[in-house]
């Protein structure tokens, strides 16, 4: 049976070019968990932040149709 190695880089730097690449992926992966993480605990946005003062943007009456000029 032939033993076939896993390649991900090959270049001029020999397993280095391995190790780079595989630190590259890595450092993304870490990245992109910190971030999920972060939004996690972010407040929606969707949501519209209304004061006492102010009535929300639904309960406005507006037209449903505006003139065309």
């Amino acid at each position: 049976m032939m033993n076939i190695p896993v390649l991900l880089a090959h270049g001029a730097l020999g397993i280095y070019d391995e190790l780079i690449f595989g630190g590259v992926g890595v450092v993304f992966l870490v990245m992109m968990g910190i971030s999920w993480l972060r939004s996690r605990n972010a407040p929606e946005l969707d949501e519209p932040i209304v004061t006492q003062d102010e009535t929300p943007a639904e309960e406005v009456e507006k037209p449903e149709r505006f003139r065309l000029d």
